[in-house]
C-alpha cells in the first residue's frame, strides 16, 4: 500500500511537470516591469531564443559537470568552503553593483521597524494600520527593528544578513542531496556549485523581506526531517521541528512543510515504528505556533496592542477571492479585493469574510467552466514556467518610476541607491536585462525536463526516497491553484527543484555517455 501512495505521488507531480514543459514549448510566461507594468503576461514562445538558449546551456552545462567531477579528488573540508566563499563574494558583489532600495511592502516593513525602534511607535497595530491588516509580517519588522538595533542603520546590513540566509540555503541543498544519496561514491559538488551560483537566489538577496529567511529555515527543517527518516534519532526530529516553526513565523507558508513532514511521517511509519510516529508527529505540532504565540503574548502584556493579534486582520477569504479573476488569473487585483476590506467593511475581519464569500461565489457562478478552467491552467503555467521568481523587479531593480502597472508601491519598479555603469547597461528594455531573464527562464524549463527524467526514473525503478521533497512541490502547486499569485512566492520550493533536476540531470548525462541511468539502485527506505 506504501509504495501505492509513493508512486501515486511521484505520478500527479510527474502529470504537472509534464504539462509545464509541454505548455513552455507554446507559451511564454514572462514577468518584465518596464515592458508590461505590474502584470503577468503569457506570450507566443519565441523559438528563435529558446532554442537557441537551450542549446547554450545545455553545452555549458555539460561542460561544467565535467569540471565539477575533477573536484573528485579533493576533500568536502576544502571544496565546500571554497565555494561557499566564492558564492558569498558574488552576492556582495551583486548588491553593491545593484544598490537596489525598498519598495512596496519591503520599504513598509522597515518604516515599521525604524518607527518601533527609534519612536517606539506600535500605532502600526490600530483600526486601519498596516500590521493590523498583515499581523504576520510583525516578525520581519521585528527581525529588521533587532538588526537596527544591533548594528549601523544601512541597506547593506540587512542585504549582508541576506546572503548569510541565501549561504545557508545552498549548503542545505547539498547535504540534503548528499542524504539522498548517501551511498553515492561521488562527491557531487556538481548540486553544490548549481546551488551557489543559481541566478534567482543573487540576485533576490536584494529584497528586505521574508523570502531569503523563510528559505533558509524552510529548508533547514527538510534536511533534519530526512536525517531523522534514516536515523529515527529524536535531536533531529527536534531542530527540525524548531527550524519549521521558525520558517513558519516568518512565512506562514510553512503550514505546507507540516503537512508534508506528516505525511512523510506516516509513509515511512514501518521503519520509524508507530510510537516514535506519534510522539515525533507531536513534537512537530506543538512547537509549530509556539513562535507566533510568544509573540501575542509579549505584545498583549506590554500593551502594544489592545487587542489580540489577528483579531481584525484580512481574512484569508481576501486572498482566495484575488486568486479568482479571469483578466490577471489570480495575480494582484489592484486594490478591488482590499478595498472590500478596508472600506465596505471598515477593517471588521467577519464582515469582510461574509464579504468575500459572496464575491468569490458571484465570481465562480458568473464564470463558465471553460472560463474557470483557462483561468486555473493560465495561473498555474505562469506562477511555475515564469522562472525567474520576478528577479527583474525584486532583484536588479529599475531606476524606472513610470507608474506603468498601477502596483501596491506607486508603480516604482525598484530604484537604486546610486547608479553606476552596470547599471545602466541594465536600464530599461536593455538586452543585458532581457538576456539574464531569458537564461534563467530557459533555465527553469530545462531543470523541469531533468525533473521529469528523474520522476520517470524513480518510478520504473520503484524507488521513492525523495517523497518528502515531492509532497512540499505538491503542497505549494494545490496551494497556489487557489491563492493569490506571484512567482517569487514559490521561491521556497527553488531548493527541492535544484535537488531533484540535479538528480535528473546526472541520470541523463550517465545514460548518454556511460549508457547506464542507476535507476536499479535499492531503495533507501525501509519496508
Amino acid at each position: 500500500m506504501s509504495k501505492v501512495i509513493h508512486k501515486s505521488l511521484y505520478l500527479i507531480l510527474l502529470v504537472f511537470v509534464g504539462v509545464f514543459i509541454v505548455s513552455s514549448l507554446f507559451v511564454r510566461a514572462q514577468y518584465n516591469y518596464t515592458l508590461y507594468g505590474d502584470n503577468p503576461i503569457l506570450d507566443t514562445q519565441q523559438w528563435s531564443i529558446f532554442i537557441p538558449v537551450i542549446a547554450l546551456l545545455l553545452g555549458s552545462g555539460v561542460v561544467l559537470y565535467r569540471l565539477c567531477l575533477k573536484l573528485n579528488q579533493y576533500s568536502p573540508k576544502v571544496v565546500i568552503p571554497v565555494v561557499l566563499l566564492c558564492s558569498l563574494a558574488i552576492q556582495i558583489i551583486i548588491i553593491f553593483v545593484f544598490p537596489r532600495v525598498p519598495t512596496d511592502d519591503s520599504q513598509t516593513v522597515l518604516s515599521l521597524a525604524m518607527n518601533m525602534l527609534y519612536d517606539q511607535d506600535y500605532s502600526s497595530f490600530e483600526t486601519g494600520g498596516y500590521l493590523h491588516m498583515f499581523p504576520f509580517n510583525f516578525s520581519t519588522v521585528l527581525y529588521l527593528k533587532t538588526l537596527l538595533y544591533l548594528f549601523p542603520d544601512n541597506y547593506l546590513v540587512i542585504k549582508l544578513f541576506n546572503i548569510l540566509f541565501a549561504t545557508v540555503t545552498t549548503l542545505m541543498i547539498y547535504l540534503i542531496y548528499k542524504q539522498l544519496n548517501h551511498k553515492s561514491e561521488e562527491r557531487d559538488y556538481g548540486v553544490l556549485i548549481f546551488a551557489a551560483t543559481y541566478l534567482p537566489t543573487l540576485f533576490l538577496n536584494n529584497l528586505i523581506y521574508n523570502d531569503v529567511i523563510a528559505t533558509a529555515f524552510l529548508t533547514s527543517c527538510l534536511y533534519f526531517l530526512i536525517r531523522f527518516i534514516r536515523e529515527k534519532s529524536w535531536q533531529t526530529i527536534v531542530i527540525a521541528a524548531i527550524l519549521l516553526a521558525i520558517g513558519n513565523y516568518f512565512r506562514s507558508i510553512g503550514v505546507i512543510v507540516l503537512i508534508a513532514a506528516i505525511l512523510t511521517i506516516l509513509l515511512n511509519m514501518r521503519s520509524i515504528g508507530f510510537k516514535k510516529m506519534i510522539v515525533s508527529i507531536f513534537v512537530l505540532a506543538m512547537l509549530f505556533n509556539v513562535p507566533g504565540w510568544t509573540q501575542n503574548s509579549v505584545l498583549k502584556s506590554s500593551g502594544a496592542v489592545s487587542e489580540p493579534v489577528g483579531e481584525n486582520s484580512a481574512p484569508v477569504y481576501m486572498w482566495l477571492n484575488m486568486g479568482i479573476n479571469l483578466e490577471r488569473f489570480g495575480f494582484w487585483d489592484n486594490m478591488e479585493s482590499y478595498q472590500i476590506y478596508q472600506r465596505e467593511a471598515n477593517y471588521n475581519k467577519a464582515e469582510s469574510t461574509e464579504l468575500y464569500k459572496q464575491e468569490i461565489e458571484r465570481k465562480l457562478s458568473e464564470a463558465s467552466l471553460s472560463d474557470l478552467a483557462q483561468m486555473y491552467y493560465k495561473k498555474i503555467i505562469w506562477t511555475w514556467t515564469e522562472g525567474t521568481y520576478q528577479m527583474d523587479r525584486y532583484g536588479i531593480g529599475n531606476e524606472s518610476s513610470s507608474g506603468m502597472g498601477g502596483g501596491r508601491g506607486g508603480g516604482i519598479a525598484g530604484s537604486y541607491s546610486y547608479t553606476n555603469a552596470v547599471t545602466d547597461l541594465f536600464k530599461g528594455d536593455s538586452v543585458y536585462r532581457t538576456g539574464v531573464l531569458w537564461i534563467v527562464y530557459v533555465m527553469n524549463f530545462m531543470m523541469y525536463c531533468f525533473i521529469f527524467i528523474r520522476l520517470v526514473g524513480a518510478i520504473r525503478g520503484k524507488r521513492y526516497d525523495e517523497v518528502s521533497l515531492i509532497l512540499v512541490i505538491l503542497g505549494f502547486i494545490g496551494f497556489y491553484i487557489l491563492w493569490e499569485i506571484k512567482s517569487r512566492y514559490i521561491y521556497p520550493v527553488y531548493p527541492l527543484l535544484i535537488v531533484l533536476s540535479y538528480m535528473g540531470f546526472k541520470d541523463a548525462y550517465n545514460f548518454m555517455f556511460h549508457r547506464k541511468l542507476g535507476w536499479e539502485r535499492p531503495s533507501l527506505r525501509k519496508g
